[in-house]
């Protein structure tokens, strides 16, 4: 048994191992069931006497994952009595240490902040850091938008999933000295959609000052819906309940089930227009007042230094469960390339027609397969695009911005995997060695080395805002000039990490898009 931590809520007693403590299933708010579903979460309620923190709390209601993810990242239970956190410190002694903040993944749908790749153990003890994993609401129960809908005062409240988030961080700022963390020192982190969650947390005009520093992993502050996008989905969703927005209050009646089924129907409705996901971050006027993006380009994290990046072969990942693409002849890839990007440049091309000519060109010696060229372009419009988006926005205020690329695949599937997304979590936290990831990952003095890398990159960035190390290639900030890039491989090195063909082809479709 841990020793006793004293909260402001009441006292929590954990777990020790191998000389790190763990405290599970801290609650950070009230669970948001019956009055408090779809309402802004709301201060946990005390104990009394001494509370065991030695299991995660459920993970928030969602549909999947299934397959071969859902054994790779389980989920354990699912409740809506979800918001709580997880914290791994070396000793509660007061040494005030960094504090690093994970915001899982999992496209604002799916994922749980106590998934066993999540542990925070070994990071803990390699960089002498708290960690802290979080639970947050997902889909509809997360981010259904009804501003437009209800009025700001209407009976849901809006970017609910990020409000989470931002509760959790002022759980951490009010009780973390307890744990042993400095609570003027917070880096969050996350991949995926939750470094989405990120970069909607560095556009919030009011989660300023509860963290200090930034890590991206795959993920931008791109993905923030417009009203009129949310506005959209809130209505299709309804629908599929029979319901109006002056009738939305009686969403409290349904069971978790049939809003989850809903959401299923809503999404297959309304697609993936435009790479948008119905269920994200949305401008709101209110929590979220102007896009993310605008938001950081005018400096509302000019103060917090950042580390950004996305691996190499991003979508390979998700060409994997991907049928038609293995049978993806040319006309096939030029109709998917005019779903994904509409309309036409100022000369009068079609993008899809000049996203097919850049794709074609860009692997030289051969002709790269149609499916290939297909995973080439959506990692590029999903992920490495939306990167240098923020990089470019986040360093005219902040000179500590900073790149990085990870290169590195499974030696024995490097064709069918390579260097794809969410492969960096494991070697971040150092669980790639777990049964369940060691048949992917193998083993080996050369993987450790570049897991011991990036731990001690992501360690050093956490506690003076600048990632590079002895042993590293020199790391220097990223500018719009040299956009200096460093890769994670089995040798790291430095590159410029700027394809300017394929960014400027999505920079000019989207400033074409209607909101």
């Amino acid at each position: 048994m841990a020793e006793i931590v004293e909260t402001t809520t009441g006292k929590v007693a954990g777990s020790e191992r191998r000389g790190i403590r763990r405290y599970s299933g801290i609650p950070y708010a009230q669970a948001p069931r019956g009055d408090l579903r779809f309402r802004a979460p709301e201060p946990a309620t005390p104990w009394g006497g001494v509370r065991e923190a030695l299991l995660p709390g459920p993970s928030a209601p969602q549909m999947g994952p299934t397959g071969p993810l859902a054994r790779l990242m389980p989920t354990g239970r699912r409740s809506e009595d979800c918001l709580s956190l997880n914290v791994w410190t070396p000793a509660p002694d007061g040494a005030r240490r960094p504090v690093m903040v994970w915001i899982h993944g999992g496209a604002f749908v799916m994922g749980s902040g106590s998934t066993s790749f999540y542990s925070g153990r070994r990071l803990a003890r390699a960089g002498d850091v708290v960690v802290v994993t979080l639970n947050y609401r997902l889909g509809v129960l997360g981010f259904l938008q009804m501003a437009d809908l209800t009025g700001a005062d209407g009976p849901i409240d809006t970017n609910l999933g990020i409000r989470d988030q931002i509760a959790a961080l002022r759980w951490v700022r009010d009780n973390i000295a307890g744990f042993g963390g400095n609570p003027d020192d917070v880096t969050i982190f996350g991949e995926s959609a939750g470094a989405m969650s990120v970069g909607t947390l560095l556009g919030t005009p009011s989660a300023r000052g509860l963290f200090h520093k930034a890590i991206l992993q795959s993920g931008a502050a791109f993905n923030v819906s417009s009203r009129a996008q949310a506005a959209r989905a809130a209505s299709a969703f309804l629908s599929e309940l029979d319901l109006t927005s002056a009738t939305a209050h009686r969403l409290r009646e349904f069971r978790t089930s049939q809003l989850l089924e809903a959401q299923t129907r809503a999404t297959i409705r309304l697609g993936f227009a435009h790479g948008v996901m119905p269920w994200q971050p949305a401008v709101d006027g209110d929590l979220l007042p102007q896009p993310a993006e605008e938001a950081i380009a005018a400096g509302c994290s000019k103060d917090v230094p950042v580390i950004v990046g996305a691996n190499r072969e991003e979508w390979k990942l998700f060409l994997l469960g991907d049928r038609r693409s293995r049978s993806m002849d040319e006309a096939a890839l030029g109709r998917r390339m005019g779903r994904s990007l509409p309309g036409h440049d100022d000369d009068g091309q079609p993008f899809a027609e000049r996203a097919f000519e850049v794709y074609q060109g860009r692997r030289a010696g051969r002709r790269a397969k149609p499916r290939e060229r297909w995973a080439e372009f959506q990692g590029d419009r999903v992920f490495h695009w939306p990167a240098a988006r923020l990089l470019a926005r986040q360093s005219r205020n902040q000179a500590d911005t900073y790149a990085y690329r990870f290169d590195w695949a499974p030696p024995l599937l490097r064709r069918p995997v390579g260097a794809c997304h969410a492969l960096e979590i494991p070697l971040v936290f150092g669980t790639w060695r777990q049964p369940a990831a060691r048949a992917l990952y193998g083993g080996g003095a050369a993987l450790r080395q570049l897991g011991e890398r990036m731990q001690t990159a992501w360690v050093r960035f956490a506690r003076t805002g600048r990632p590079g190390h002895d042993d590293l290639p020199d790391w220097p900030a990223w500018n719009e000039r040299d956009r200096s890039t460093l890769v994670f491989d089995r040798s790291p090195r430095a590159t410029s990490g700027a394809d300017a063909s394929a960014h400027a082809l999505f920079e000019d479709w989207h400033r074409t898009q209607p909101s």
